[in-house]
């Protein structure tokens, strides 16, 4: 037996491997969620995934390609509204979010045949990852990270500044879908390891951390990576030694880098204007 297939028949050394492979792409990501202010967005999708999870009980298809399937859509159906501006953006969020989480829960209880977790979906169960969920985690991985290295310079430009971007022909709205796409992607790839209600947290905290250091978005994106890295060990090992849920412990350990971070970078501003 070699040393990789070690590693992955060792339940802790493979949800290590796909903690880091979801903090991977939820750094640059993130930093675009705290960019653009799109939490709420973020928490929206998430919500939706139980719905889909509902669905691929129903239909008998993969939970992650059932939740892949049912964010996309969430997230063209929000691209549209959006467009009518009868309703606010965060009124039009908060009635989706709820109303699809609510949907998930009145269709799984019309499934009494089926029997699932649901402590472990809302907030996750990373020390249960298996092979398959590795090769769901590091395809999207692939896919998200090749999506941003070709449209980094385009997303960039319509972040900073829309107008902008226009007037200097980058398709705008074309980029916005394919940024919604990507965090539905995340979703289904990282539902897994921190439940549906906890993903938000990932994108967002380790991108918050990083922008307190960061000089350039390049540097920012890089940071929050590192951030989630630390914050998947760090997790892994609370609930390793306390015996604490993996999910949580993970969101547990970024807010605390992130509560050091702010504190450390603010005494140190302090000291040196004085």
């Amino acid at each position: 037996m070699n040393i990789i297939d070690t590693v992955l028949n060792d339940f802790f050394w493979r949800a290590l491997l796909g903690g880091f492979g979801v903090a991977l792409i939820a750094g640059p990501l993130g930093c675009f969620v705290v960019w653009r202010r799109m939490a709420y967005f973020g928490d929206t999708l998430a919500h939706s995934a139980l719905l889909g999870i509902a669905l691929s009980f129903l239909f008998s298809i993969p939970l992650n390609l059932g939740v892949l399937i049912t964010s996309v859509i969430l997230a063209m159906a929000l691209l549209l509204f959006s467009r009518n501006k009868t309703l606010a953006t965060d009124t039009l969020l908060g009635i989706l979010a709820h109303s699809a989480l609510a949907i998930g829960l009145v269709a799984l209880s019309f499934m009494p045949e089926v029997r699932i977790d649901l402590t472990g979906l809302l907030f996750g169960d990373l020390l249960a990852m298996n092979r398959n969920d590795l090769l769901w985690i590091y395809g999207g991985a692939a896919v998200i990270l090749t999506l941003l290295s070709v449209l980094w310079r385009g997303l960039l430009m319509s972040t900073i500044h829309e107008e902008l971007a226009r007037v200097e022909g980058v398709p705008v709205e074309r980029l916005r879908l394919l940024l919604m796409l990507m965090f539905a992607l995340v979703i289904a790839v990282a539902m897994k390891m921190v439940g549906v209600l906890l993903i938000t947290a990932l994108l967002i905290i380790p991108a918050a951390t990083a922008r307190r250091l960061a000089n350039t978005p390049e540097q920012m994106a890089a940071l929050a990576v590192v951030f989630g890295f630390i914050a998947v060990a760090g997790g892994l090992s609370m609930s390793w030694y306390l015996d604490t849920p993996a999910g949580p412990s993970v969101v547990v350990t970024a807010f605390t880098t992130f509560l050091i971070v702010y504190g450390s970078a603010g005494r140190f501003s302090a000291s040196s204007s004085a």
